[in-house]
């Protein structure tokens, strides 16, 4: 039994780990062998060394694992008083339980479990029930096991493997095949089928990783590990877990006595298992489920020859459960984004309503917060005027959706973060974004708009010159049907935009349209717009804005006829172009940092360099639009891969970029055999990506069918 001593040093030094690095909380869990064997007067000690050292330093989580036998309303009061969560250890039913759950003179256990369990689900301790943990004995009923633990409504069930390595490998009852992963599948398709009723953490953390989020358990993935096992005499280990694989394997040489929790965090053996991919064997590095296994248990690596470094011992199981989840749940895990335009529309909506919310809590409703940048009078003033316009109209949603309406809201999101000044060119955007939605739905709403530069901008319909360059002040704008404003500013007022227009210094946003042309937005004048990476052209001319969409008219044409599917997709999602001065590098239309729908083309671009500009350009916006509502891979950058384009091996959002666009330059051009060639190799390559979740498996499964349409017509 651990010593008063020992303790109260851990709980000391604990704290001063906490102290020292900032922790919002620690997790303290009291194990055994069977930590009830402890007694109540020092499982109190120990509930309140912690509880007295970590107070005002850390949050305290306090956990103990049992087999419930000792388990009484003496315990559990105790407990209640320091908010002790319990989980108890139990195999399943009576007949898995007595397997290796007997009392030394043949009596079963199980009876004794379920009492302890009944007690900690009264109304009293429900609260306290942490959930159940299982081992895996592949020669018990697995549905049996199940059904046994949800009938006792546990929080959450934990199946675990039970510890081997290869030197003392697991039981398997055929000598060969997947047997854990069999029994674990056939559990999963239980708990699929039931609805899910009871967290699995060991479900949860394959669907959580091939989602692309993070492992929910030590035994799988490539989180780190933050565990240290302080045993009866103070010693510090590793985890417990390897004393299974020799004796000494997790001793460490320290205590809590001489050494800091610091010291153990450096022990090559506690680093081996925070190195996530690094930390795993070659053949892992290569395996396609690598992500949501992670190499296994540290401890089921184990060879005498080779230590740690190598597969688990479980290698084929855990692939055979992964791909097994994978395959039971690809369609429902994929996101419905990418088959769904409506879909994907809806979660940009939310993403720019979010985006305008955290602005609005950056900028602490005109408080001076987050360093004295509050958003002001002004800002609450709009902020006002957008609240009564979402109650009386849907006008604000299509404005809130242009494209360039993201780029100042990510400008501004960065200028609060990094401590500049915004508050005003906020608050006048703002206003702007009202305005511009009064007008369109027509609303008898006054919206007091600042102008900058002697310019007032009204995003979506154009600018309006006021005054003279560099001057600024405020002007109200009114609505005055069929999409026309009144603007008033001191004893001067314009009209603009509809019938009656008396604004000779009105530039709106123009529209190109054209026979077998989608109606597209000309902004040419947004203030927001300047978000590429080559520089804006100026504001067309009659004349020049004719030009382009001619040119615009001619290339559409080469895309229909080339492409018609890809062409109406284009056509359904881009609403609004703007003229670039120079070319992109690689031809192709530019995408910048705006919101989906907007593409940058150069103006100097002949048809057919406009078409393949149109049709790169929105598989690039497309992509980036996915990308930023879905999840398609995970851990970008740990892997390169050799792509036959380019002459260094790129991370996968690069290698899927490449392929997004090459597939549709393919069916484009008309297939040319090399480019085929090398584009397949690079989807094989992409296919065989551990990065890639459900999501992004899914969307490689459409570009082999695109590129199967092209090939064979």
């Amino acid at each position: 039994m651990i010593s008063e001593e020992a303790v109260s040093r851990t709980a000391s030094r604990l704290a001063e780990h906490a102290e020292a690095h900032t922790l919002p909380s620690v997790t303290v869990i009291l194990h055994g062998g069977e930590p009830l064997l402890a007694g109540p007067a020092r499982l109190r000690l120990i509930c309140e060394e912690f509880t007295r050292a970590l107070a005002g330093v850390a949050g305290l989580d306090l956990r103990i694992h049992t087999n419930g036998l000792q388990l009484s309303s003496r315990i559990l009061d105790l407990f209640v008083e320091y908010g002790v969560k319990v989980g108890i250890s139990l195999d399943g039913d009576k007949a898995a339980n007595d397997r290796h759950r007997r009392f030394a003179d043949g009596r079963s256990s199980h009876p004794l479990v379920l009492r302890a369990v009944d007690l900690l689900r009264e109304e009293r301790y429900r609260h306290l029930y942490l959930g159940l943990l299982c081992t895996v004995d592949v020669a018990n009923d697995p549905l049996a096991v199940h059904d046994s633990l949800t009938a006792l409504a546990p929080p959450r069930i934990d199946y675990l493997l039970p510890h081997a390595t290869w030197q003392t490998p697991p039981a398997r009852p055929d000598g060969e095949g997947t047997p854990y992963a069999d029994w674990l599948l056939r559990i999963f398709d239980r708990w699929d089928q039931q609805g899910r009723p009871i967290p699995v953490r060991l479900f949860a953390s394959v669907l959580s990783t091939l989602a692309g989020g993070p492992s929910l358990t030590e035994s799988l993935g490539l989180a780190p590990t933050d565990l240290v096992v302080v045993e009866t005499d103070g010693t510090l280990e590793q985890v417990d877990s390897l004393k299974s694989a020799y004796d000494g394997a997790a001793a460490t040489g320290f205590d809590v006595f001489s050494h800091s929790f610091d010291q153990v965090a450096a022990h090559p053996g506690v680093r081996a298992r925070q190195l996530g991919l690094a930390g795993v064997s070659k053949e892992c590095r290569e395996c396609p489920v690598v992500r949501s296994c992670g190499g296994g248990l540290y401890t089921h690596r184990y060879k005498p020859e080779s230590g740690f470094d190598n597969t688990s011992v479980y290698c084929a199981d855990l692939q055979a459960l992964i791909e097994g989840i994978e395959a039971r749940t690809a369609r429902t895990a994929t996101a419905a984004e990418l088959s769904d335009p409506a879909e994907l529309a809806a979660s940009q909506q939310e993403l720019n309503s979010t985006l305008l919310a955290l602005l609005h809590s950056d900028l602490d409703g005109g408080s001076g917060g987050n360093g004295g940048n509050g958003g002001g009078e002004d800002w609450d003033r709009a902020w006002a005027l957008l609240g009564e316009i979402e109650r009386t109209s849907d006008a604000l949603d299509p404005v809130l959706d242009h494209p360039y309406t993201r780029s100042w809201l990510l400008g501004a999101l960065d200028a609060v973060r990094e401590g500049r000044s915004c508050e005003a060119d906020s608050a006048g955007q703002l206003a702007a974004v009202a305005a511009a939605a009064v007008v369109a739905g027509e609303l008898e709403l006054p919206v007091p708009v600042p102008y900058v530069d002697g310019r007032l901008s009204l995003p979506t319909l154009g600018r309006l010159r006021l005054a003279a360059p560099g001057e600024q002040g405020w002007a109200e704008v009114r609505a005055t049907g069929a999409g026309g404003f009144l603007v008033r500013s001191g004893r001067q007022e314009w009209r603009a935009g509809g019938p009656g227009e008396t604004a000779a210094d009105w530039q709106p946003v123009r529209r190109l349209a054209a026979d077998g042309v989608p109606e597209l937005a000309l902004d040419d004048v947004d203030p927001y717009r300047d978000c590429f990476s080559v520089p804006l052209r100026r504001r067309l001319g009659a004349r020049e804005a004719a030009d382009w969409q001619a040119k615009l008219t001619r290339a559409w044409a080469l895309l229909a006829a080339a492409v018609p599917d890809l062409a109406r997709a284009a056509a359904a999602g881009l609403t609004t172009l703007t003229p670039l001065d120079k070319e992109e590098p690689d031809g192709a239309g530019s995408v910048g940092r705006h919101g989906p729908g907007a593409l940058g083309i150069a103006v100097t671009y002949s048809a057919d360099a406009t078409a393949l500009a149109l049709l790169t350009g929105w598989r690039r916006a497309q992509l980036l639009a996915l990308t930023e509502v879905a999840d398609l891979y995970a851990l970008d950058g740990e892997w390169l891969h050799e792509v036959p384009w380019r002459e260094r091996p790129v991370p996968v959002s690069r290698l899927l970029a490449d392929v997004y666009e090459r597939v549709a330059v393919a069916a484009y051009r008309a297939g040319e055999r090399r480019s085929l060639d090398d584009t397949r190799r690079a989807m094989e390559q992409l296919g065989r990506a551990a990065e890639l979740t459900s999501s992004g498996k899914s969307l490689l499964a459409g570009l082999w069918i695109e590129l199967a349409e092209t090939v064979h017509g």
